[in-house]
C-alpha cells in the first residue's frame, strides 16, 4: 500500500480514505463520498483544527462504513489519531433496539469524547444536517431533532461551529411546520 511512505498525517489520510471509500456515494447526490469527507476536514481547518484534527476528519467514517478497524487506524496514523477516530465511531448496534435507543447510546458515547472529537462531529453535523434538511424532508424531521439533542454534548467542541450548527438547527426548526418531539 502506498500510503505506508507518506509520513504528513493529512495528506496519508486523505489518500487512506479515498482507498478506502473508493465507489462509495453520497446518499442524496450521488457524488463521491470523499466530498463529505473533505468538507468535514475543511470545517475542522476553518477552526484552526490541529493536523490530528483533520486526519481524523477524514477518516471519521472509515470505522463505521469500511472493513477498516479502530486497529488498522492505530496502526497506520498512531494513538493520538486512532483515539479521535474512536470518539467519532458510533458505537451502537442493530441488536441494541430501535433508532432512539441507539442515538441515545451513541450520544452518550460522544458526550465523553475530547474537545477535539467534539468539534469534528460538529463539522460533521454540519455538513450533513445542509444535505439532508436540502434532499430529504421527511429524514429531516428525525434527523434534526437527534441533532439538537446532540448538540447538548457537544458544548466543549470549536465554539465557532457549535454556534454554525446551532444556527442550522434554529433555523431548521423555525420554518419547519412540523417537529419531533
Amino acid at each position: 500500500m502506498v500510503i505506508n511512505f507518506i509520513k504528513n498525517p493529512i495528506a496519508k489520510s486523505i489518500a487512506f480514505a479515498h482507498e478506502a471509500h473508493i465507489g462509495h456515494k453520497r446518499k442524496y447526490t450521488g457524488e463521491p463520498y470523499t466530498y463529505h469527507l473533505a468538507s468535514v476536514a475543511s470545517l475542522v481547518q476553518e477552526v484552526s483544527g490541529t493536523p490530528e484534527m483533520i486526519a481524523a476528519a477524514w477518516l471519521h467514517d472509515t470505522v463505521e462504513d469500511t472493513p477498516t478497524t479502530i486497529e488498522d487506524i492505530q496502526m497506520q496514523f498512531g494513538i493520538k489519531i486512532a483515539e479521535l477516530v474512536s470518539d467519532l465511531t458510533d458505537v451502537s448496534k442493530p441488536e441494541d433496539g430501535n433508532r432512539k435507543i441507539r442515538k441515545t447510546l451513541d450520544r452518550l458515547h460522544l458526550a465523553k469524547a475530547s474537545p477535539m472529537a467534539k468539534t469534528i462531529k460538529l463539522a460533521d453535523l454540519i455538513n450533513n444536517a445542509e444535505s439532508i434538511v436540502q434532499h430529504d424532508p421527511k429524514f429531516a424531521k428525525v434527523f434534526m431533532h437527534e441533532k439538537k439533542l446532540l448538540l447538548e454534548v457537544l458544548r466543549e467542541g470549536s465554539p465557532k461551529l457549535h454556534a454554525r450548527a446551532s444556527e442550522i438547527i434554529r433555523r431548521y426548526y423555525a420554518t419547519s411546520t412540523e417537529q419531533v418531539k
